[in-house]
């Protein structure tokens, strides 16, 4: 550990004399001077921790000579000599900030040694209060950093927190990048005197600051370029964390009080915080341009399968729409005829009518499984979903002699979904059951409630599927039918996992192939 440093000024010889011998005798490593002026340029230069300075001087006093100790270096001790101990000196002494007073003559040496341990120790107590306090709003700091998940946004937030809490007029944050070659560039400012040349660049001394990665407390005295821009005092923090390589400054103008090693403290810790912020926001911005992708995903391939069963449907009733047309077609050719008695003519027109609204119902229905459906979740009642599609599969179900047996409870909750998405899950289940049964068969739908769920269940007496692909028939591209497109299970599992359900493949002993679908009541 270092010694303490002991600055004695005293006009009076052997005084300067006497308190040099008893302060090196206890360890203690000291600097005299009879002439408070060649003092005061020693503290400018020179870092002290306690200053032992006589009150009565010629031309300069003591309390010039702490007042000025206290401007160049905030954080020295002070403590006061005088042959003269008044109430009015005590108090005087007080409010400049001094942290000791001591009478002359000492009557033994041990009072001096105690008085100057004693204001050490008083000021390092007044130090370490205040830093307390410093640090304590630091949490507020530190939560509204992490709060913020846009890195752009956050150079301001760290520029406004640098004002706030080191009370600096100004302050600015700069950042290397690409398009600068990884020089430091400004991002963000505050007030009008900045650390910069006339022409905007960052001066060479600045980018050395950033470069050695070394906190630095710089006053006007000790850089031209401070003082050309009227700034008192400045401290500079280099951020270099996880690829992020910056700069953080603060400054006080010319007259105003003097940063102490607390503030760099303070401003270092600040550092530490925005760095990380700086981290987690632009994991953040990754998660959330990953996230768009893989939504982007789900919607290109719910909206590739969807158009895969829209044209698988749309070729098994093309003939659906067909008849009609051509009964239709007929019908008018009829009722057109001269030598037709009107009764007759008028049954063809009602049978013309009856075909047109069969057609229409089978449009309507199309153009509602292409129609995308309102993306938030509302109560859906899965009776009418599972009609709507079995409505619109009868006439391929009747075609190849399927029977659809449906076993559905009357009370049957509704549950918290996307329409459309069911539909389309429902007509996904429905199309692999007929796909699988080319020569006509069964097809069991069965509901139930169990606990918070609704299980839907789609048993099949196809073809089944082999053993050996039970495990990947929910993965993308992989299908077991000639001609299918491997998307069908992938989307349907993908849309009901978004809505908090499950889609499961059931292995038992019967015949064909059987899909449950759970959903949560009420949503979760």
């Amino acid at each position: 550990m270092n010694k303490p440093v002991v600055l004695v000024v005293d006009d009076e010889v052997g005084i300067v004399r006497l308190c040099e011998r008893l302060l090196k005798k206890e360890g203690f490593r000291v600097s005299t001077f009879t002439n408070p002026e060649k003092a005061m340029e020693f503290l400018s230069n020179e870092r002290v921790d306690l200053l032992l300075v006589d009150i009565r001087m010629p031309k300069v006093d003591g309390f010039s000579v702490v007042a000025f100790a206290k401007e160049h270096q905030p954080d020295i001790a002070t403590l006061l000599m005088t042959g003269f101990g008044t109430v009015e000196t005590a108090i005087r002494a007080l409010r400049r900030g001094v942290d000791g007073l001591i009478l002359k003559p000492f009557e033994e040496g041990d009072e001096l040694v105690e008085a100057v341990r004693l204001a050490l120790a008083d000021s390092q107590q007044k130090r370490d209060a205040a830093h307390t306090e410093a640090l304590r709003p630091l949490f507020d700091v530190t939560k509204a950093f992490l709060a913020e998940t846009h890195p752009e946004r956050l150079p301001e937030l760290i520029v406004d927190a640098v004002c706030n809490h080191l009370r600096c007029e100004n302050a600015a944050y700069y950042q290397s990048s690409e398009e600068n070659d990884g020089d430091l560039s400004l991002l963000i400012r505050r007030g009008q005197a900045q650390i910069t040349r006339e022409s905007g660049e960052i001066d060479e001394w600045v980018e050395s600051i950033s470069q050695a990665d070394v906190p630095l407390k710089v006053s006007e005295s000790d850089s031209p370029l401070l003082k050309e821009n009227k700034i008192g005092s400045a401290l500079f923090v280099p951020i270099n964390h996880s690829g992020i390589q910056a700069l953080i400054y603060a400054g006080r103008d010319s007259g105003k009080t003097a940063f102490r090693e607390i503030d760099l403290d303070t401003l270092v810790i600040l550092a530490r915080q925005a760095a990380v912020a700086i981290e987690n926001a632009r994991l953040y911005a990754e998660l959330r341009d990953y996230i768009q992708q893989v939504e982007d995903s789900q919607k290109a391939l719910l909206q590739a399968e969807k158009m895969a069963a829209a044209g698988r449907l749309t070729a098994s009733i093309a003939h659906e729409v067909n008849n009609p047309l051509q009964a239709v077609r007929n019908c008018l050719h009829l009722a057109g005829r001269d030598d037709l008695p009107e009764v007759k003519q008028d049954e063809y027109f009602v049978l013309a009518q009856t075909e047109l609204e069969r057609l229409t119902t089978t449009v309507q229905r199309m153009l509602e499984f292409y129609r995308p459906g309102k993306v938030a979740p509302k109560e859906i009642d899965l009776q009418e979903i599972l009609d709507h599609v079995l409505g619109l599969m009868r006439a391929q179900f009747q075609k190849r002699d399927i029977v659809v047996n449906t076993f559905l409870p009357e009370d049957l909750p509704r549950v918290m979904a996307v329409g459309a998405q069911v539909q389309q899950v429902f007509l996904n289940l429905s199309l692999n059951a007929y796909d699988a049964m080319p020569a006509g068969g069964m097809l069991d739908i069965r509901a139930r409630k169990e606990k918070q769920n609704i299980e839907i269940t789609f048993q099949d007496d196809g073809v089944g599927i082999a053993p050996d692909e039970q495990a990947n028939i929910f993965e993308p591209f992989i299908s077991t039918k000639e001609g299918g497109t491997g998307l069908g299970l992938t989307v349907s599992y993908n849309i009901i996992a978004a809505l908090g359900g499950e889609l499961e493949f059931i292995s038992n002993k019967q015949k064909g192939a059987c899909f449950q679908v759970t959903l949560p009541i009420g949503g979760r």
